[in-house]
C-alpha cells in the first residue's frame, strides 16, 4: 500500500517565511545619543554581522523544514525551537546594547526596532498554529511562554541598561506603580459592577420577555457610541449632579475624573455580559430542569444547584470578553482624567516619545493576555469533561 504524502503546513511555513523576510529586512534596533536625537536604525548585519545573520536565521531555516513535511514528532521539535527563538529575542537585545551603543556615552538610548517586534508578533502566531495542530491545551499553551518570560526576565536583570523603555520606566517607576493600580482598579470595579446588572438585566429580560427586544436594542446602542463622544456626553449632568448634591460631590464625582470613566466602562460591559448571561440560562436543557423539579427542589435550589453551574463556563466566557473589553477602554479614560497606564500613551504621543507610549501600552496588552488565559482556562475546566 501507497502511503498517503505529508503535506506542508502552509500556515506555518508562511509565518516562518514572513519571520525570515521582516529579520532581515528590518531594523532590529534603533540608536541615539539621547532622547531628543531620533535614533539610527540597524539591522541585523549591522549588529553582529554575517555570523549573527547566519546563527539567527538557522533556527527559523530548521522550522522551516520542519513544517514543510509536518509529523507530531516535527511538529514538537518545531515548537520547542519557536519557544528558543522566542527565548532569544531579549539576548539579542542585550548582544545589540553591547555592541552598538557607545559605553562612554550615559545619554545614549537603543530603541526595540521593527524587526523584533514584527519577528514576536509572528513567532507567535507560529506558537499558537502549533498549539492547535498538536492539540495542546490552552494551560500548556500558555505555560509554553514561561521560558520566554524568564529569559527576559534575566536578561532585565544582567543587562539592557540602555533600552529605551527600561530608561522611561526608571524615570517614572511611582508613577507607573500607580497607573497600573488606577487602571486594574477602574476594570475591578467596572467588570464586578456590569457582572451584577448583567445579571440582574439577563433574569429580568427571561421572566419578562416583552423587556428582551427592548434591553438588548438599548445595550446595542450603547455600543454604537464612540467612546470620546460618551465622555463628553456625561461630562455636563455629572458636573450638574455634582454642583447640586455635596456628597456627590464629597465621592469626587465630577465632569472628569473616575465618574464618567467607570460609567462608560460599565455602559459598554453590559451587553456582552447580559447577553452570555441569557444565553447561558435560557439555554439549560428543559429535560434536567424538569428532572431537578421532579426531585422535588424548589425554584430557588433548582436555579443554584441546577441551572446556574450548568450556564457558568458560558456566563464566564462574558466576564473575559468583558474584562479584555474593558482593559483596553481604560486606556482611553485617561483622556478625561481618570488616570490609568492610558497616561503614558498619550503623554508619549504629546512628546512624540513612542518608547513612552510603549512603557503604557505594554502593559495593557500583558493585562488583556494574561486576563484572557486565566478566565479562558477556567472556563474549559468548568465544562463537561474539561477537568480530563
Amino acid at each position: 500500500m501507497r502511503r498517503e504524502a505529508i503535506r506542508p503546513n502552509s500556515a506555518l511555513v508562511s509565518l516562518l517565511l514572513a519571520t525570515l523576510v521582516v529579520w532581515l529586512g528590518l531594523d532590529t534596533v534603533s540608536v541615539s545619543p539621547n532622547r531628543i536625537v531620533p535614533g539610527q536604525g540597524v539591522d541585523v548585519l549591522g549588529v553582529a554581522g554575517w555570523g549573527g545573520v547566519a546563527a539567527s536565521i538557522a533556527p527559523i531555516l530548521i522550522v522551516l523544514g520542519l513544517a514543510w513535511r509536518p509529523t507530531p514528532v516535527r511538529l514538537r521539535w518545531a515548537t520547542g525551537l519557536v519557544v528558543l527563538m522566542l527565548s532569544a529575542l531579549p539576548v539579542w537585545l542585550v548582544v545589540a546594547a553591547a555592541l552598538t551603543v557607545d559605553p562612554d556615552m550615559p545619554q545614549a538610548r537603543m530603541g526595540i526596532g521593527g524587526g523584533v517586534w514584527v519577528a514576536l508578533f509572528l513567532l507567535l502566531l507560529a506558537l499558537i498554529e502549533l498549539r492547535t495542530r498538536l492539540a495542546l491545551s490552552r494551560v500548556l499553551g500558555w505555560a509554553l511562554l514561561l521560558v520566554p518570560l524568564a529569559s527576559l526576565a534575566a536578561c532585565l536583570a544582567l543587562g539592557l541598561e540602555p533600552l529605551a523603555l527600561r530608561q522611561e520606566y526608571q524615570g517614572r517607576s511611582a508613577a507607573f506603580v500607580s497607573a497600573i493600580g488606577e487602571h486594574l482598579m477602574l476594570v475591578g470595579v467596572a467588570v464586578s459592577l456590569s457582572l451584577m446588572l448583567g445579571i440582574g438585566l439577563a433574569m429580568a429580560m427571561r421572566h419578562w420577555p416583552r423587556a428582551q427586544r427592548m434591553g438588548f436594542a438599548i445595550l446595542n446602542f450603547l455600543q454604537t457610541i464612540p467612546s470620546l463622544a460618551l465622555f463628553g456626553l456625561l461630562l455636563a449632568p455629572l458636573a450638574w449632579l455634582s454642583g447640586r448634591f455635596e456628597w456627590l460631590a464629597a465621592l469626587g464625582v465630577s465632569g472628569i475624573g473616575w465618574a464618567p470613566a467607570l460609567l462608560a466602562l460599565v455602559g459598554y460591559s453590559l451587553l456582552p455580559m447580559v447577553r452570555n448571561t441569557y444565553v447561558a440560562l435560557d439555554g439549560v436543557d428543559p429535560d434536567v430542569i424538569d428532572a431537578a423539579r421532579g426531585m422535588g427542589m424548589s425554584r430557588g435550589q433548582v436555579f443554584r444547584q441546577v441551572r446556574l453551574p450548568l450556564a457558568l463556563p458560558v456566563i464566564l466566557e462574558g466576564i473575559r470578553i468583558t474584562t479584555v473589553q474593558a482593559i483596553g477602554l481604560t486606556a482611553v479614560a485617561a483622556l478625561i482624567g481618570a488616570g490609568g497606564l492610558g497616561t503614558f500613551i498619550f503623554q508619549g504621543l504629546g512628546q512624540a516619545a513612542m518608547d513612552l507610549v510603549l512603557l503604557g501600552a505594554l502593559p495593557i496588552l500583558v493585562m488583556a493576555l494574561v486576563a484572557d488565559a486565566l478566565l479562558g482556562a477556567l472556563t474549559d475546566l468548568l465544562r463537561p469533561g474539561g477537568a480530563t
